[in-house]
């Protein structure tokens, strides 16, 4: 697991805004003109800036000079999205534990975008927080570079890739497609299909997809996997894939929805198409968000540890910054685990 493995040192050389203008061409007045006022740049200049930026990683220090010190007590977090219920118990749980130690956090949301991502963190960087907090391993380069660069302590969550330079805290997406994928076939459904997200840019959902088809492969069966419409709102999304599935011959006679959202989609459209839920269809998600156990018949799930997840987050930013003391074995102790949630519809 990689746990002697040495640490880069990070900081090493610090990109400046003069490096970007030398290597640019122009003035450094220019340069600051380009992130502060665009369009008293040529096109032709904020072009060859631009590329200069992304090649070298730069990020704008925008504390003003004698402030730069203040960093001391704000932490980013780049989640994917705010509004859902899935990531609200880490952030609950990263902020509580923060907050503490008289630490802040800084949110931000990606929705599934690498480009947005990479926009938060960019600014998040130039207001110079004390750590960084992204949610799993799937970047653009930009943000590679510039986490590769930063000189504060980054952290990964809701992922697990000790191999990686960040830190990481989570668990293995592969492995809830196989845990999911194993429970209904011990169960003795063999005709099990998988949807995906609707979201473009859940790559950790096609993780959990590349479990569930190992494993039904290592099982003798074949994959059946479903992809929605790009974009399709989760209940909607689910509801296209029951639709869709059903109609097969012979239909599936269990599906693993990539999570709660979707199941419930799907699970509320097989009723309304008079099926009977697990008799003719079982249903599986990822996630227990707070309705699943609410739903008629109850929605059996695989529950991630969210609020661990934010706590050893959190935790593990104040011991990098040397405010609590530093664990044993922490990359180990990282590694979380998802428990699998039976319940009426399976």
């Amino acid at each position: 697991m990689n746990e002697d493995k040495p640490r880069k040192r990070r900081g090493a050389g610090r990109v400046t805004l003069s490096t970007v203008a030398r290597q640019a061409g122009v003035s450094a007045i220019t340069v600051s003109r380009y992130f502060n006022q665009p369009d008293q740049v040529s096109p032709e200049r904020r072009e060859r800036i631009a590329q200069v930026v992304a090649d070298l990683g730069y990020v704008p220090n925008l504390v003003a000079g004698g402030l730069a010190s203040a960093r001391g007590k704000i932490v980013g977090m780049v989640i994917p999205n705010i509004s859902g219920p899935i990531f609200a118990n880490t952030i609950q749980g990263f902020s509580d534990t923060l907050s503490r130690h008289g630490y802040q956090l800084l949110l931000a949301s990606s929705y599934f975008s690498t480009e947005q991502e990479e926009n938060a963190v960019r600014a998040f960087l130039g207001w110079s927080p004390a750590a960084l907090v992204l949610t799993s391993h799937f970047h653009s380069a930009g943000t590679e570079k510039m986490i590769a660069e930063a000189d504060i302590p980054v952290i990964e969550t809701w992922d697990y890739r000790p191999e990686r330079e960040p830190m990481q805290i989570g668990f293995s997406h592969f492995e809830v497609g196989v845990t999911a994928a194993r429970y209904l076939h011990g169960k003795g459904y063999r005709r099990i299909a998988f949807v995906q997200n609707s979201a473009a840019g859940d790559f950790s959902a096609l993780e959990r997809r590349d479990g569930y088809a190992a494993t039904v492969r290592e099982l003798g069966l074949e994959p059946w996997v479903f992809a929605p419409d790009a974009d399709l709102a989760p209940f909607e999304a689910g509801k296209q894939a029951m639709q869709a599935l059903m109609t097969a011959s012979p239909p599936p006679d269990a599906i693993i929805f990539a999570n709660d959202n979707l199941a419930a989609g799907g699970l509320l459209a097989g009723q309304r198409a008079g099926l009977k839920i697990p008799e003719d269809c079982a249903v599986v998600g990822f996630g227990d968000y707070p309705f699943a156990e609410m739903l008629l018949p109850s929605l059996s799930t695989i529950k991630p540890p969210a609020l661990e997840i934010g706590v050893l987050a959190a935790t593990r930013v104040l011991e990098s910054l040397g405010v609590l003391p530093v664990e044993d074995e922490v990359q180990r102790l990282n590694l979380l685990e998802c428990r699998l949630i039976e319940r009426e519809s399976s």
